[in-house]
C-alpha cells in the first residue's frame, strides 16, 4: 500500500498503524508523540489507508505540546484516583510551562505532593495503554448515570454528538477534549510542585523538550487570574456547563450585565489609581493581539476625565525609523516588531519636550514610502493632560528610557481566561483570542479563517519575544475576558472555520476549534452594550470611528 511522507511516496502494509509503519523513527526519535493524516491530527495507533498523507509530531509542534500536557495531566488524575479516591482535583491555570492545580476543601501537603509524585512515575515506567472509546449517547447516558460522575458531562449536552468519548487507561477513566498519547510511556519527563494553596504540573516548553527550567514567579498574573476566578465564583460560575444552564434558563442577559459591570468597576479602579498618582504622566499600555487593547484605552479615558484627567494618545506607529533603516529577521524580511524599528531617539525627545510643558511637531509615518512626514500637527501636555501611549514594546524600559520610572503608568492587558470546559480541561487563553481575531479579520479586513490561523504562528512568535517577557513589570493588570464571549462569538466563528477544508494546512486547527465551540450555548448579540469590549470584533461598538 502506498502513503505519502514528507512529499515521498512510501510503500507499507495493508491497514499498518502509524506506531508500526514508522517504528524506527519514533524510537529514533523520542519526542514523536502523535501525527497527522490529511491535515488532521491523529494518535499513533491509527491505521493508515491507500494515500494517506502522513507528518509525524512531536513535542516541539504546536498539537505535539498540547497532546503531552494532555497526557501528563490524564495520568496526574490517574495518580489522584488511586491514591486518593475522595479528594476532587480541578486543573485551574496555566502558569509558566505549568498548570496550577487545587484540591476542593483541602490544601496539599508535602508528603501528598511526593506521593503523587512517585505514583505518577510508577504509571509512565508501566507504559499502560491509554484507549479511547466512542460510547453511543444512551450507553453512555446509564454508564456516566451508574458511575454518578460529571465526567463527560458537557458531551452528553452537545445535541450534535451520537457518540461519547472517553479515555481509560488501567482502570480508569476520564475525559479530555482532544487527542491523547496512545500509552502513558510517552511522557517522559515532569515535576510536580506544591505552591500556594495547590500545586503545578510542570513540563518541558515545546522551544526545549530536554529540560525543565527553573519556575519563574509570575505573581502579578497569578492575582489578576484569582481576582476573576473568585468573583465568577461568587458569581455561581466554575466552569461552561454553569454558563451554559443559565443560558438555557433565559439568564443570557444577566450574565451580559454582570460580566460587563466587572469590566467596568476595574477601568474605574484603574483609573482612579492613576488619578492618586499625580507624577504619572505617560500611560503606557501593552498586550497581546487581539487584548482588546483600542476598547480598552477608550473606556480608561473615559474614567480618567470622570477623574478631572483629559487623556491624550501618542502613536508610536508615527515614529518607525525610516524604511532603509528597518532591521531584518534571521530570513532577511524587514522586521516591523522589533524594538529597534522605533525611532527610539526622536520619540524620547518628544516626550520630554511634552512632559516639559513644550509644543512638539507630531510626525506621521506613511506606510508607503516608508518615510515620517510632517503635515502641521501640533501636540502640547497641558497640566491635567496625561499621555496615552499603546504598542507591543510599552512594558519594555528600553522604548522610554529618557523617562524617570516615577512618571510611567504601565498596564499589560490580556483575555486571561478563567472559566473551564469542566475539572480537568481548561479553555485556553489563546483559543479565546484567536477566536476573536478570526472574527474581527472578518469583520473589518475581509480575511477567512483560513488566513488568519495561518498567521497565527508568526504572531504568537512576536508576543512571546516582544510582550509576555515584559508582562510581571506592568504597575497593573486588566482581564479583558467576558464568562459570556465564546458563547456570543460561537455562530460568527463556527461558520468560518467550517469552511476551512481538509486540503488546507489549517485544517486540524480549525477542526479542533469548532468542536470546541460546539460546546458552548449561543448567545444572540442585541444585548451585549455598544460600549463593550466584546464589540471591537463583533463591529457594533459605540468607540467605532
Amino acid at each position: 500500500m502506498k502513503i505519502i511522507y514528507k512529499n515521498m511516496e512510501i510503500s507499507i502494509n495493508e491497514n499498518e498503524k502509524v506506531k508500526d509503519a514508522f517504528k524506527e523513527r519514533i524510537e529514533e526519535n523520542k519526542n514523536i508523540i502523535a501525527c497527522k493524516v490529511n491535515n488532521e491530527v491523529k494518535n499513533l495507533n491509527y491505521e493508515l489507508k491507500e494515500n494517506d498523507e502522513i507528518e509525524l509530531l512531536d513535542v516541539t509542534d504546536r498539537d505535539g505540546a498540547r497532546i503531552y500536557t494532555r497526557g501528563l495531566l490524564f495520568i496526574m488524575s490517574m495518580a489522584f484516583k488511586e491514591l486518593y479516591p475522595e479528594i476532587l482535583l480541578s486543573v485551574n491555570y496555566q502558569l509558566k510551562s505549568s498548570m496550577l492545580c487545587e484540591l476542593k476543601d483541602i490544601e496539599p501537603t508535602q508528603e501528598m505532593i511526593e506521593n503523587i509524585r512517585i505514583k505518577m512515575q510508577e504509571i509512565i515506567n508501566k507504559n499502560f495503554e491509554i484507549e479511547k472509546r466512542e460510547i453511543p449517547r444512551e450507553n453512555a447516558i446509564e454508564f456516566l448515570k451508574n458511575e454518578n460522575t460529571s465526567i463527560g458531562k458537557v458531551q452528553l449536552e452537545n445535541k450534535e454528538k451520537d457518540e461519547i468519548s472517553l479515555y481509560f487507561c488501567n482502570g480508569y477513566y476520564n475525559y479530555f477534549f482532544g487527542v491523547m498519547p496512545i500509552s502513558t510511556g510517552f511522557i517522559n519527563l515532569f515535576d510536580i510542585m506544591k505552591y500556594n494553596d495547590g500545586f503545578l504540573i510542570r513540563y518541558p516548553s515545546k522551544d526545549n523538550p530536554s529540560e525543565i527550567k527553573p519556575y519563574e514567579e509570575t505573581k502579578k498574573l497569578l492575582r489578576t487570574l484569582e481576582e476573576y476566578d473568585d468573583i465568577y465564583k461568587v458569581l455561581g460560575v466554575c466552569n461552561l456547563d454553569d454558563i451554559n444552564e443559565a443560558i438555557r434558563e433565559g439568564k443570557a442577559k444577566e450574565l451580559i450585565l454582570l460580566s460587563e459591570a466587572l469590566h467596568e468597576k476595574k477601568i474605574s479602579q484603574i483609573a482612579d489609581t492613576i488619578a492618586k498618582n499625580k507624577e504619572k504622566r505617560i500611560i503606557l499600555i501593552a498586550g497581546p493581539s487581539s487584548s482588546g487593547k483600542t476598547t480598552f484605552a477608550k473606556r480608561l479615558g473615559i474614567q480618567l476625565r470622570l477623574n478631572g484627567i483629559k487623556p491624550k494618545t501618542i502613536s508610536v506607529d508615527n515614529y518607525f525609523v525610516e524604511r532603509d533603516e528597518t532591521p531584518v529577521d534571521e530570513n532577511g524580511k524587514a522586521n516591523f516588531e522589533a524594538l529597534d524599528a522605533v525611532d527610539l531617539k526622536l520619540l524620547n525627545e518628544d516626550l520630554i519636550k511634552l512632559l516639559n510643558g513644550k509644543e512638539i511637531q507630531m510626525p506621521t509615518f506613511n506606510f508607503k514610502t516608508g518615510h515620517k512626514e510632517y503635515l502641521g500637527n501640533t501636540m502640547k501636555l497641558e497640566e491635567d493632560e496625561v499621555l496615552v501611549m499603546e504598542g507591543i514594546h510599552c512594558l519594555n524600559d528600553k522604548l522610554t528610557p529618557s523617562i524617570p520610572s516615577a512618571q510611567k503608568f504601565k498596564i499589560y492587558i490580556s483575555a486571561l481566561t478563567v472559566l473551564n470546559i469542566d475539572y480537568y480541561n481548561r479553555i485556553s487563553t489563546t483559543d479565546t483570542r484567536i477566536i476573536r481575531r478570526t472574527v474581527r479579520d472578518n469583520q473589518f479586513r475581509g480575511y477567512n479563517a483560513k488566513r488568519t490561523l495561518g498567521a497565527w504562528a508568526s504572531v504568537t512568535a512576536g508576543e512571546e519575544k516582544n510582550i509576555f517577557p515584559y508582562q510581571e513589570d506592568a504597575d497593573i493588570m486588566f482581564n479583558t475576558s467576558l464568562i459570556y464571549e465564546i458563547n456570543a462569538l460561537r455562530n460568527y466563528a463556527l461558520p468560518l472555520f467550517e469552511q476551512i477544508t481538509p486540503e488546507d494546512d489549517e485544517y486540524s486547527e480549525a477542526k479542533r476549534l469548532c468542536q470546541f465551540l460546539k460546546y458552548f450555548e449561543p448567545i444572540e448579540p442585541e444585548n451585549i452594550p455598544k460600549n463593550s469590549l466584546l464589540q471591537e470584533f463583533l463591529g457594533n461598538s459605540i468607540f467605532e470611528e
